[in-house]
C-alpha cells in the first residue's frame, strides 16, 4: 500500500529545558540543542515530501519566564534566522512566521521581515515558525482584521475566516508533540481541527529522524474520517 505523507505537519518541539538539566547543563544549552535539532529536522521532513511544517518555537505565554532566558531565546532566534535558516533557504523552501510582532525586539522583527521578504518566491516548501504566538490570539486577531475591513458578516464561512488567519496554510494532517506531555498547549486551534495527534516520549533535542519515520508510519495505520 502507498504511504501517506501528511501534506502539513506540526510540531510542538517541547523538552529543551528538562533536556538540559537531566545532562546538569543550562537551559540556554538545551534550547541551543534545539534549535540544532530543528533545522535537522526540517530538511529531513521536506525531503521526506512534506510540503508544509509549523513549529511552535515562542509562545505568547512564554513571555512569563525570567528575563535572562526569554533574553536567551531572543538572541537564539536572530541567530537562527541569520545563519542556520541559509541551509533550507539553499533548498527552496519558504520561511513564514506566525505570531504577534508586538513585544519582539526591532532587531528581530526586522530579522523576520528580511527572511520573509527573501524566501518569498520559493515554492519546495513551507516552513511556518510559530514564534510569540497563541492560537486563541491568532483567532482573536483574525476576528479584529475582519472588523476592520467592514466584511459583511453573511460573506463569512469557515473557509473565508481562515484567510485572515496569520498565515494561509492548509489544514494541519498530523501533529506531534515531544517530552511525553499530552496537551497542545493553545497551538493552531483553528487549523487543528481534525488533526491527527502523536504524543513522544522524547525531549526535543534528543528528537531524530527516524522519529519522523515512525510518525509517518502511525499516521498511515489512522482511519481519517473527518465526522463521516
Amino acid at each position: 500500500m502507498e504511504c501517506k505523507i501528511p501534506n502539513h505537519l506540526a510540531i510542538i518541539m517541547d523538552g529543551n529545558g528538562r533536556w538540559a538539566k537531566n545532562r546538569e547543563l543550562n537551559r540556554s544549552e538545551g534550547h541551543l540543542e534545539g534549535s540544532n535539532t530543528l533545522i535537522d529536522i526540517a530538511e529531513y521532513c521536506f525531503e521526506k515530501g512534506i510540503k508544509n511544517l509549523s513549529v511552535f518555537a515562542f509562545s505568547t505565554e512564554n513571555f512569563k519566564r525570567n528575563k535572562e532566558e526569554v533574553d536567551y531565546l531572543m538572541n537564539l532566534a536572530m541567530k537562527l534566522l541569520n545563519k542556520k535558516l541559509n541551509r533550507l533557504k539553499k533548498q527552496n523552501i519558504k520561511v513564514l512566521f506566525s505570531g504577534r510582532k508586538e513585544g519582539l525586539p526591532n532587531n528581530l522583527i526586522k530579522a523576520i521581515k528580511k527572511c520573509e521578504e527573501e524566501t518569498k518566491d520559493n515554492d519546495s516548501g513551507i516552513l511556518n515558525i510559530c514564534f510569540n504566538y497563541g492560537g486563541r490570539s491568532e483567532i482573536v486577531d483574525a476576528v479584529k482584521n475582519i472588523m476592520d475591513k467592514n466584511i459583511d458578516k453573511d460573506s463569512i464561512n469557515e473557509d473565508t475566516f481562515k484567510n485572515y488567519l496569520y498565515n494561509d496554510l492548509p489544514d494541519i494532517d498530523l501533529l506531534i508533540r515531544t517530552s511525553g506531555e499530552y496537551r497542545i498547549s493553545n497551538f493552531m486551534l483553528y487549523q487543528m481541527a481534525y488533526s491527527e495527534l502523536l504524543f513522544v516520549d522524547k525531549y526535543w533535542p534528543d528528537f531524530k529522524n527516524d522519529d519522523i519515520d515512525n510518525a509517518i508510519k502511525e499516521f498511515n495505520t489512522r482511519e481519517r474520517r473527518f465526522g463521516k
